[in-house]
């Protein structure tokens, strides 16, 4: 089932500029692309159940635990900072004033 794309249109509407070559090439890769999910939509999927995964998974929950190993020591992680204030990190802003 052929499906027409005016990949010209979309390219001006993305505002690109694409040359004859590209315009073919992209468009049958578009074509191919919605000719094979058409095919897949055209799939008899009744009493197929919907699934996120097409394998069964069961997620692995490991307790929190914090042991003297598992923390890091302050200090030692404020020392290895380009700069800090006090007990914190100091970052540049991330918003500037106009």
């Amino acid at each position: 089932m052929p499906i027409d794309i005016d990949i010209a249109h979309v390219a001006r509407l993305a505002r690109l500029r694409l040359s004859e070559e590209d315009l073919e090439a992209y468009g049958r890769q578009c074509r191919d692309l919605l000719e094979h999910v058409a095919r897949i939509q055209a799939l008899d999927t009744e009493g197929v159940a919907p699934t996120s995964h097409p394998f069964p998974m069961t997620n692995r929950f490991r307790e929190d635990l914090v042991t003297p190993d598992s923390v890091l020591d302050r200090g030692e992680v404020l020392a290895q900072a380009p700069s800090t204030e006090r007990e914190f990190f100091r970052v540049p802003p991330a918003l500037e004033d106009d």
